[in-house]
């Protein structure tokens, strides 16, 4: 923080405490106050000056999810939106997402590819959307679910997202495992996982800064690694019949296309309730569309190109590449591809393999950052304290679970397209309907985040949710569960439509019980 930024957040927090009311643009209460304006001296106070000092000068963040003042934030950076969610999927753990059409579904390449394009331009408006909602609050996701849910929506909410973001950086470190070990053998998964886990931490342990940093450059290489590996696989050639003998017709290939759809639109909404976290440092009058396209650009074309590849390198019929495959999953198959290049497609091979960290950042810092908004009493552990807490638990989970990765990639996309359906549909109803100019709230209470006496009660969000739970349960097609529509769309193994349900269900209930809950509430 600069020395005019601090004077002016000093003189913010004067005014503040002085007028009492909203024209300071910061909570009346002090600690919270102070926490907001001048985050460092609230740490320094808490636990003693001289660690934490010392950490921040080195450039650690110490902002949690506390509200970003107008007086802190950057017109600049805007355009490093779209880089970043360009470096978060043009990574190693998007290729499986892809393979999943071929493996799990018998899809053929040319309906893999189909699916993927439209299943994930839809998951990518879901996301953008959220991320409008960053510079217009100066509030991190899980913090902005409270102006629908109150504390009780946002809690469970958080809790999901926690969930979540585990599951993802667990499949990223065992991904990004299993690629090192596969180069000749000597790294055991085991120490992979510990590796990828530790260089995540390293960087998102510093915050927000160095992640913007880290991510507005990682795709460059990645791509062009990516577009060689699409021409190395055209050496031994893409089959485009390859999977024909093998794929579903009529109403059972309406099924996997819908389950397939399910992954896809898990892979890009996946990343809505964190949207909003890595765009809190723009101005609020920043365009919202500006926002979104950048944010959809920035999703939609490296999940597409990378995914797609996976879905192709399934294709090719070589013995050495399907062997490869069958023993070695993802990994291995990368490996082979890469193997015509000898020491060369090794070094490339180091370097996938720890593309993932770009994956894995923002899901550590946001898990560390959802810890935080559970519960106001775990506010106060500082936000870089938490993320060691979230890579200690998920590089444990990763080394236990290290042999199951296909597996729970699919259930966690599966899973994760359910209510980041009906968490998009409640928080967008929230805004377009009743906190649009206008509308019966007219906007949002930016200093009452933290008041539970200033924010919905919840009983409407979590109505909402509720139905939103019922209609995934009636739509999903899991390999442990099948409903009953998702059963009368294909048999035995259903179509899944347990993402659009949930969605429905919510979309419906929600705006309805809201209405009473602000009738009686007023808020």
């Amino acid at each position: 923080m600069s020395l005019n930024s601090e004077r002016e957040s000093k003189e913010d927090l004067e005014r503040g405490a002085e007028k009492g009311d909203a024209s300071a643009g910061v909570p009346t209460t002090g600690a919270q106050a102070e926490a907001e304006v001048n985050p460092h001296a609230a740490i320094e106070r808490r636990f003693g000056g001289g660690f934490a000092r010392k950490l921040f000068s080195m450039g650690v963040e110490a902002r949690g999810i506390e509200r970003v003042p107008e007086s802190e934030r950057v017109p600049k950076g805007a355009l490093n939106n779209m880089f970043m969610w360009f470096s978060v999927n043009s990574v190693l753990t998007t290729v499986p997402i892809g393979v999943l059409g071929q493996e799990f579904f018998t899809l053929t390449l040319p309906h893999a590819i189909a699916t993927i394009l439209c299943f994930g331009a839809l998951g990518c408006a879901t996301t953008a959307f959220i991320a409008t909602l960053g510079p217009k609050t100066g509030l991190r996701t899980m913090v902005i679910t409270r102006y629908s849910g109150g504390k009780v929506g946002g809690f469970i909410f958080s809790v999901l997202n926690i969930l979540t973001q585990l599951g993802f950086s667990v499949t990223c470190v065992i991904l990004g495992g299993q690629t090192l070990g596969s180069i000749n053998n000597t790294v055991p998964l085991a120490a992979g996982v510990v590796i990828v886990s530790v260089c995540s931490l390293a960087i998102c342990f510093f915050g927000y800064n160095l992640l913007h940093i880290w991510e507005r450059y990682a795709w460059i290489g990645l791509t062009v690694i990516f577009c060689m590996l699409y021409g190395l696989g055209s050496e031994p050639g893409y089959d485009l019949s390859a999977q024909k003998a093998y794929e579903d017709t009529g109403r059972n290939l309406a099924g996997d296309i819908l389950s397939f759809g399910g992954v896809i639109f898990g892979s890009a909404a996946g990343w809505a309730p964190v949207a909003a976290d890595f765009n809190v440092k723009l101005p609020a009058n920043t365009s919202s569309w500006r926002v979104f396209w950048l944010t959809w650009i920035g999703l939609f074309w490296p999940i597409c190109f990378v995914e797609i590849l996976g879905a192709a390198l399934m294709t090719i019929t070589n013995e050495a590449y399907t062997s490869a495959f069958e023993t070695g999953g993802t990994g291995a198959l990368l490996a082979q591809t890469l193997s015509p290049w000898g020491g060369f497609g090794k070094f490339i091979l180091v370097v996938l393999s720890l593309s993932v960290i770009s994956n894995n950042v923002p899901n550590t810092y946001s898990a560390a950052l959802s810890i935080q908004a559970l519960w106001q009493p775990l506010q106060k552990i500082p936000r870089f304290a938490w993320t060691v807490v979230v890579a200690i638990i998920y590089m444990v989970a990763g080394i236990a679970g290290r042999e199951h990765f296909s597996a729970i990639l699919s259930n966690l996309l599966s899973i994760l397209s359910y209510w980041t359906a009906f968490f998009v549909v409640i928080l967008a109803e929230e805004h377009f309907i009743f906190r649009r100019p206008g509308g019966k709230l007219g906007g949002y209470d930016l200093e009452g985040y933290n008041d539970t006496k200033r924010l919905p009660p919840g009983f409407a969000c979590v109505f909402a949710i509720c139905c939103g739970i019922a209609g995934a349960v009636v739509g999903m097609a899991e390999t442990y569960y099948i409903g009953p529509i998702a059963l009368k769309i294909a048999s035995p193994y259903g179509g899944d439509l347990g993402f659009e349900l949930a969605a429905v269900f919510a979309g419906i209930s929600f705006p309805i019980a809201r209405h009473f809950e602000i009738k009686m509430f007023g808020r």
